[in-house]
Formats: C-alpha cells, structure tokens, sequence
C-alpha cells in the first residue's frame, strides 16, 4: 500500500483540527449580512444564522415596553375648557371669584404660563398641578398615568401638534435658550390652542414662568368672551377651545384619527440612537449605532461576553454602577434593556471627551474597548450609517 494517508484519514484530521481551534477559542470569520451589509469578524460565541438585512427605523428593541406606572388610572371626570385667556399680569383673587360668576361658567382654573425658546423658536407651555390638572384634559390624557407621571419628574409632555410642527423627538432632551435641558417625555392632543405643551408648576417656575396669567373656564353653555376680557383687563388675550361645527363627512370618505397619547419610548433602534444622542452634543447618533453593531448586533447578542460584559452595549458591571443611567423612567436602570443602555453607552462616551469629535471622538471610543482596530471598526461603521441615512 502507499505511505499516503486514505481519504477518510484526512477528513478525521481536518474535523480534529476544526474541533480543536473551536475548543481553543479561535476567531471564526461570520459573514454577517449587517444592516449595510458590512462583513465582520465575530468569536466564536457570536456564531449565528444570517440575519434579514433589514434597516434600522425597522428594527424595534427587543425589551418589552414596561408598563409605565399601569394603565388606566384613576376615574377622572373631564370637564374641559370652553375658553382659554392670557391675562397681561397675574390673575387676582376677586377677579377669579368674579370669572366663576359668569353666566354657563361652572369651573375655573388660574395656572403660570410662558414661553421659552429651543434654538430661537417659541414654545408656549403651561405649568400645571399633574394632580389638578388631569380633568381639564380629554378623556384619553387624564386616563394615561404616564403623561402625568412625566409632569411630576419635571419633563415636557408636548402638544401632538408641536410635536410634529417642531420636529420634537420623544425621549429626546432639548437645551433651552438660556435655561436648562428639558426632555419631552411624551406627546398628547391637549386640545388647548395655541399652546405647545405642558410642565409641571415647580418646572415652570425654574423656566421663569409667569404666575397666574392663564385662565382656563369650563360650562355647559356658551361664556361670553367680551366679559371675560372685561374682567381680564386690557391687553388680555380669549380664545375659544370649542371646535367649530363641521359639515358631514360622506360615509365613503375615510377621516385619520389620532392617537391622542405617544408613549416615550422610541420604537425603533434608529430613534433610540438618535434621543440617546442628544444626552451628548456634539456626539453623532451613528457612533452610538456603530457600537451598538460592533457590540451586539443591535442587541441580537447580548453576552454575557468572555470578559463578563453584559447587555446590547456590552457593559462591565463596574463600569454600568458608575454610567448606567435610567433612560426610560421606569425607575431602574437596567443594563440589558436597550432603552437605559442606549443612553448610558452615551453618558459614558460624553465623560470621556466624546461630545468634542476629532481625536477626543476616537479617545472616547478608545475607552469603551481598549483597541485603536476597535475605534477604526467604530468609526467607519459609522460613517457608513452616515451615507446610508443622509
């Protein structure tokens, strides 16, 4: 026979040789169709079926939504507001008992209003009493816990139609001229014209709004608005809240409804990247999405890795005690739920230098894995998310 080893010898040798570098801890080379179809060497631990390239506004989070403070709450009466008026100073206490005199006026409400600017443009808020305020809300915002929840922890609860106006991100905070941040925490159809959305009292008065200039009246029946300026004064401002009489739609015609409440969370890893990002100015939501590619796959792999990092962001247990944050308010911070890692990988980023781009940029990504082929994986990652979503 010929000193030449059979076939079937070879094959044992090439499957014991395949056996041991996998049991070595060897790098396999994965294929990965990535949402820009980018090729990725991944450990071992991270071999997987090829995913569906799909792109990032369609990939949703894959924690579930936690029931933000339950659904529901409380009965609440509406009674909402027939006029709303702006007085040129604060409303006295004779005037106000004066205003509940009017003939068809059942209730009255005097609040703090203002306005305040993001970036130049105005927005008109009202600083409410979460507690007092529910029932001068439709039916559907007094009977979300979440909105007025949102209202006791100091954020913006937005107007649906600012929100789309402005362009506004929920869960997103914005830097006020000249003031602090303020996060819109959700988005609800107040039904209040002109106004833009809606904070707490305390909030309002750390926005230096003005005291006791809105007032809000109820009825069953028409308020005449001419009194209701006498009493006001000069300067005053009325506006009817009662919607105009419409004619009849045909049955054929379909009509949009809205959805009078939008939860605070973002509904996709697109948008989760892009609020996580506003934690940070200057930091570009496509590095954040880079990591989260790099780390997990958008949270497909979640570890535990080999070194004991955990969660979508690939956290280390000391390093999330002194960066995790609570992104979502559900009252923890939880290193596996993308909603509070998304941001926290931001925090930590925003530390290091991040938010100053250039080499502090790739200083930063250098601290959330000690490798320079890390920040140069990251960085052009990101760039490719940049082209793929100008």
């Amino acid at each position: 026979m010929s000193g030449l080893p059979t076939l079937r010898a070879v094959l044992y040798m090439i499957v014991a040789v395949v056996v041991l570098t996998l049991v070595g801890g060897g790098v396999v080379v994965i294929m990965n169709d990535d949402l820009l179809g980018t090729a990725k060497e991944q450990p071992a631990r991270r071999d997987r079926e090829r995913p569906e390239q799909i792109r990032l506004d369609q990939l949703v989070p894959t924690t579930a939504p936690a029931r933000d403070f339950g659904e529901g709450g409380p009965g609440v009466t509406p009674t909402p507001p027939r006029l709303l008026a702006i007085a040129r100073g604060e409303v006295p206490k004779r005037t106000r008992f004066a205003l509940a005199e009017l003939k068809n006026v059942q209730k009255v409400i005097v609040i703090d209003a203002g306005s305040v600017k993001v970036s130049g443009t105005g927005l008109n808020l009202l600083a409410v009493d979460p507690a007092g305020f529910r029932s001068w809300t439709p039916k559907a915002v007094a009977g979300q816990p979440g909105v007025w929840s949102a209202l006791d922890r100091g954020e913006l609860v937005a107007d649906a139609a600012a929100t789309r106006r402005l362009g506004l991100v929920l869960g997103a905070h914005y830097q006020l001229d000249g003031g602090p941040r303020l996060r819109v925490a959700a988005s609800a159809t107040l039904g209040l014209k002109g106004v833009d959305g809606l904070v707490s009292t305390e909030t309002g008065k750390a926005l230096g709004l003005a005291p006791g200039v809105a007032v809000l009246l109820h009825g069953k029946g028409a308020i005449s608005q001419a009194r209701v300026k006498r009493l006001l004064g000069d300067g005053s401002q009325v506006v009817s809240l009662v919607a105009e009489p419409r004619k009849s739609t045909p049955p054929s015609t379909p009509r949009a409804t809205e959805q009078p409440v939008a939860a605070q969370r973002p509904t996709s890893y697109l948008d989760l990247y892009k609020v996580s990002a506003t934690r940070c100015p200057g930091l570009s939501w496509t590095v954040l999405a880079a990591i989260g590619q790099v780390e997990s796959g958008h949270g497909r792999n979640n570890g535990p890795s080999s070194a004991g990092a955990l969660g979508p962001m690939q956290f280390m247990p000391a390093t999330w005690k002194a960066y995790g944050v609570d992104g979502d308010g559900d009252g923890k911070a939880d290193i596996w739920s993308p909603y509070d890692a998304v941001p926290g990988a931001a925090n930590y980023l925003c530390a290091n230098g991040a938010g100053k781009g250039g080499e502090k940029l790739r200083k930063a990504i250098w601290f959330y894995n000690h490798s320079w082929d890390y920040v140069n994986k990251v960085m052009g990652v990101a760039a490719a998310y940049a082209r793929a979503y100008a």
